[in-house]
């Protein structure tokens, strides 16, 4: 298992935070682990965090690979790990990721992905890679080297120059027409496409029931990997306490699905 999920909420300045990530680890736990540790601890530390936050997240995704990197120096095998994040800062949503764990909203009724995967064979991602004196070639997927399905993510040391942690992120309004968010790694989406997901959640209030749905069908569907599911529903714009604490166990149950 290498997947970790992570739903907290925190207050920093006076400003309540909720924090909402999963991670999907290759080559070990290594990376995935760490960045559960230590990304959002760093995040509320940056110092424009409240006053320009998506400056504050992208950097502290690339100070949090660095981090990693050089405490995983000593170790001879390559670890490396996606991330997909929701920060939630008043009335804003930012979706921030790396690699190919996926964020899907319900707004207005309608299923809408906030995160892009990040595949070696899409035109840009190839075309940086390649920029940067690296390939991509087909073994049984595309992969940057031959050896990895994803083109960025945490860690992979080997690979670091091609795999970047540089975070795409989205931002959306928190309002009354934002139902909710999925938060999924591959082994979700490899099986149940977004709209049959925010299909499936959309009758269940409870966040947990509706995350154990969701394992439910993909692993009825043949998922072969690694499922983790994060629900976030929002009430009037907000997020209510109860669905926070519904999260966090929901987050920890659905590690060892």
């Amino acid at each position: 298992m290498e997947d970790f999920s992570e739903a907290r909420i925190d207050d920093v300045d006076g400003e309540k935070v909720g924090m909402f990530g999963v991670y999907d680890g290759h080559g070990g736990v290594r990376a995935a682990e760490y960045v559960k540790q230590h990304l959002f601890s760093n995040l509320i530390k940056h110092p424009k965090f409240i006053t320009d936050t998506k400056a504050a997240i992208a950097e502290t995704y690339n100070h949090t690979d660095s981090e990693f990197l050089k405490a995983d120096s000593s170790q001879t095998r390559d670890a490396g790990s996606t991330a997909s994040t929701a920060i939630i800062v008043g009335d804003r949503l930012l979706v921030a990721n790396v690699g190919d764990s996926r964020a899907v909203i319900c707004k207005g009724g309608q299923a809408i992905a906030v995160s892009r995967d990040h595949k070696p064979d899409q035109t840009d991602e190839r075309q940086r890679i390649e920029d940067a004196g690296g390939f991509v070639m087909w073994a049984g997927t595309w992969r940057v080297g031959g050896v990895l399905a994803v083109s960025r993510a945490f860690g992979d040391k080997l690979l670091k120059q091609y795999v970047v942690a540089d975070p795409e992120i989205k931002e959306e309004v928190v309002d009354s027409s934002l139902e909710f968010l999925i938060l999924a790694s591959d082994g979700l989406w490899d099986v149940v496409t977004n709209e049959e997901a925010v299909a499936m959640v959309k009758p269940i209030q409870d966040p947990q029931e509706a995350a154990d749905k969701l394992l439910q069908e993909a692993s009825k569907r043949g998922s072969s990997d690694n499922i983790t599911v994060v629900i976030v529903r929002f009430q009037d714009g907000t997020t209510t306490g109860d669905n926070s604490e519904a999260t966090e166990k929901e987050a920890a149950n659905d590690q060892n699905s």
